[in-house]
């Protein structure tokens, strides 16, 4: 499931350039432009983005801080606010919606990576837990249990003397957590999962 980001910027030519340096910078980025208010409005009542990239002075009936209060009451995501603004008083405007950064224009590669990398990091982190608790939940409490067992490095043949089933059956179940967690059976893939969402089994 892909990250959703929403740009609001005016500029075709800025918008397209955060566009692409979030392409080339990111992946599992799911990307979407909104030139005018009336953009933005449609695009936020048909979605719930993961994260909104807005510019502060729009030529539209509303600037960026007064379209955000329209929806930070009523919709869940992480902002940042990209402007050529720096007066205190929009900075404190802006701070009244808690944004989780403020980048100030002219926007540049590294520029636009230091006000982005952390949230994106964070949001990817929290997107992707709930996914493997998501697929957890579709593990029976036998599954669970030999998943546990993987975790915690046991070979195929100690984990069915423990449970006192053949190592066949293990090795069936095993194919069947692949399945279900969507992964390829080669290159050791169920392992590697098991250890990096070790902190979800609850043993």
């Amino acid at each position: 499931m892909s990250l959703k980001v929403l740009i609001v910027e005016d500029e075709m030519i800025i918008a397209r350039f955060i566009e692409y340096q979030l392409h080339s910078l990111y992946t599992g980025l799911e990307l979407h432009i909104a030139l005018t208010v009336d953009e933005a409005d449609q695009y936020m009542e048909q979605n719930s983005p993961d994260l909104v990239l807005c510019d502060i002075q729009l030529n539209d009936r509303l600037d960026g801080i007064e379209l955000m209060e329209k929806y930070t009451a009523k919709k869940h995501f992480s902002l940042i606010f990209i402007t050529s603004y720096q007066s205190k008083s929009s900075i404190d405007r802006a701070a009244a919606l808690h944004p989780e950064n403020y980048i100030i224009k002219p926007l540049g590669e590294n520029r636009l990576y230091a006000g982005t990398h952390m949230v994106i990091q964070r949001l990817q982190q929290q997107k992707n837990k709930s996914q493997a608790v998501e697929k957890l939940k579709t593990l029976t409490p036998a599954e669970l249990n030999i998943l546990k067992l993987i975790a915690l490095r046991h070979t195929t043949k100690y984990i069915a003397e423990s449970l006192f089933l053949s190592p066949y059956t293990i090795k069936n179940t095993r194919h069947r957590i692949c399945r279900k967690l969507d992964l390829n059976e080669e290159n050791n893939a169920l392992l590697s999962w098991a250890i990096e969402h070790q902190h979800l089994l609850k043993f």
